[in-house]
């Protein structure tokens, strides 16, 4: 285990998704916002805080991104440890998350999060029969911010239903439209079954 001093796990100051394009501009591999941000884009606004920035890769991207973002330092995340991880190393297979942290400012200013799949697929982790092409799940913000669709963003909330999930999840409810609706439903049947917002849907 690194010994290399980090802050605490709560020191974020997150950059705004518009801050992360601007930084990703010149990359051409797939990225999107996800999380709470991801629904703020789709609504147009910001509906609530968001403690943390979170946006999604794919595994064989991660050294592009770790060039593009070269000014922070990287650390893993997973079952509750963080751990600096150097220049040259390669995150174990079971590690979904990367922090990255202004090494100036101390604080934590972006969670990348490695998923599976392909540049033309989109596959959720937690359920690998569950996959839809790429372009079907993600939309951009009219000034450029890529962002995972709703269905797919409360696809993940689902399983933990933190208060914020369940405020996400009343907030986007009355906007989805229907075919997202029933893949969400056709999605939660199969990777969370019997699930309260599969009966709401």
């Amino acid at each position: 285990m690194s010994t290399r001093a980090q802050p605490d796990h709560d020191a974020w100051d997150a950059w705004h998704p518009s801050e992360l394009a601007t930084r990703l501009r010149k990359v051409s591999r797939p990225w999107c916002v996800v999380g709470g941000w991801a629904l703020d884009l789709w609504h147009g606004r910001q509906t609530r805080d968001h403690d943390d920035l979170e946006f999604t890769i794919l595994r064989g991207d991660l050294d592009i991104f770790r060039r593009v973002l070269g000014e922070m330092d990287f650390y893993t995340a997973g079952d509750g440890l963080v751990e600096y991880l150097p220049p040259s190393a390669v995150p174990p297979a079971g590690i979904f998350q990367i922090w990255c942290l202004d090494g100036k400012k101390r604080r934590w200013r972006v969670d990348m999060m490695i998923e599976p799949g392909t540049p033309g697929t989109w596959a959720y982790k937690r359920e690998p029969t569950i996959v839809r092409p790429r372009a079907e799940m993600i939309d951009t913000t009219p000034d450029g911010v890529p962002y995972l669709k709703p269905a797919g963003v409360l696809l993940f909330k689902a399983k933990h239903r933190r208060a914020k999930d369940e405020i996400d999840f009343g907030n986007a409810l009355p906007k989805l439209a229907g075919p997202e609706r029933a893949w969400l439903k056709a999605s939660l049947d199969v990777a969370h079954p019997d699930h309260d917002w599969a009966r709401a849907l």
